[in-house]
């Protein structure tokens, strides 16, 4: 347990019970998740999906030079055009056309370190070309497959571990063929040597930041609904608060919402982000945050919460329910007014949420479980933590 606490401290949230060690994509939870999910590959309008190529009427070169473009470099471009995809017109999203005993094979196009030599261990940037064959909505997940045998099961591959895409449906070459991901190297470290313990580190997250271009993995998928952007109404408010890694859906939004001129969706709300990291080093998509920041003034929020650098009201260590208590009078009067709130990190970072906002609930003379059901039944409540 004390690799778990260093894992939450590391995140920025306070160690509220249990937690797990492991980092996104390396909890049991996941493989939990997809049995939960109840992963069926019925006949479905996207088992014969396919067309996902560029209307050969608006590509430019231009366009095409993005490809290989790296996070930081995105970010020097204006508003991309993308080509609709027919995933624009689909009134359901992709589930599970690959089902993890029969994964399909896509290959690495670049892994790219996202965090600075001060942040308490390593956040990859990973970009994986599925060739327009495993097409998913922002806030879906794909389950990865490490290559090796399951210990636990000799002769049986490893389980499936669910990362939740850090992507548009148009992937970082905005031309819907590739998936991003934002994988955390799991390591562990015996609390009482100190030292690292190799068996013991996270196989699917050190497989995949060690992965080089032209590597092959094995996904899964796409699953999960419970993160999906709802853009029916395009003035609408969405509050996010992450965790680490678990701001990978939150970059799909933000892209989608500031980054693409897509053909159906024109945002014009209000997207919050709070961000809750260790230190400067650790804070993940900074520089397109800080740019979307500084173009859409009106319709764009950051906060970040850095536990090792600032200090709360109470001189304490900031961590992102300390953020949310700050503007919780301004977050709870955008609730009653239909904003949607949506969480993913560790499952750490919710209980300490749920006191401050069932605290700040009793300050306003409120009932916080009569509140939390009625945003539930709403579907202005949005959580995945790992």
């Amino acid at each position: 347990m004390a690799a778990a606490a260093a894992a939450a401290a590391n995140l920025g949230l306070v160690n509220q019970g249990s937690v797990t060690s492991h980092f996104n994509g390396d909890s049991s939870i996941h493989s939990s998740l997809l049995k939960t999910q109840k992963i069926s590959f019925c006949d479905k309008p996207w088992a014969h999906f396919s067309r996902l190529e560029l209307n050969p009427k608006t590509t430019s070169s231009r366009r095409q030079s993005v490809v290989s473009m790296s996070v930081s470099q995105t970010v020097t471009r204006g508003k991309i055009t993308v080509s609709p995809l027919d995933l624009e017109d689909a009134k359901e999203p992709p589930l599970n056309l690959h089902k993890p005993k029969e994964p399909y094979t896509a290959t690495i196009v670049s892994v790219e370190l996202l965090v600075g030599p001060k942040a308490p261990g390593e956040t990859c940037h990973i970009v994986i070309d599925h060739g327009g064959n495993v097409p998913y909505w922002e806030g879906q997940s794909y389950g990865v497959i490490p290559p090796g045998e399951n210990p636990k099961k000799p002769g049986a591959p490893h389980n499936v571990r669910l990362y939740s895409i850090a992507s548009t449906r148009y992937g970082d070459s905005f031309d819907g063929k590739t998936a991003s991901l934002c994988v955390r190297r799991a390591v562990y470290y015996d609390p009482e040597t100190g030292k690292e313990d190799p068996s013991k580190n996270g196989v699917c997250s050190n497989f995949l930041c060690d992965s080089k271009p032209g590597d092959k993995v094995k996904i899964a998928g796409p699953s999960g609904k419970i993160m999906l952007l709802p853009e029916e109404d395009p003035s609408a408010t969405h509050i996010m608060i992450a965790t680490g890694t678990g701001v990978a859906p939150f970059r799909g939004y933000l892209r989608r919402m500031f980054m693409e001129s897509g053909p159906t969706y024109k945002f014009n709300g209000l997207a919050w982000l709070f961000l809750g990291v260790a230190n400067s080093d650790s804070l993940l998509y900074d520089d397109e945050f800080s740019k979307y920041l500084a173009d859409y003034p009106d319709n764009f929020r950051f906060d970040r919460a850095l536990s090792r650098e600032q200090k709360n009201q109470n001189g304490g260590k900031m961590y992102v329910q300390d953020k949310i208590e700050e503007y919780s009078d301004e977050i709870f009067k955008l609730l009653d007014n239909g904003a949607h709130i949506y969480f993913c990190g560790l499952k750490g970072m919710m209980p300490g949420i749920q006191e401050t906002l069932k605290r700040v609930a009793v300050e306003r003379g409120e009932s916080w479980d009569e509140k939390l059901s009625q945003l539930k039944k709403n579907k202005q409540w949005h959580v995945e933590v790992y």
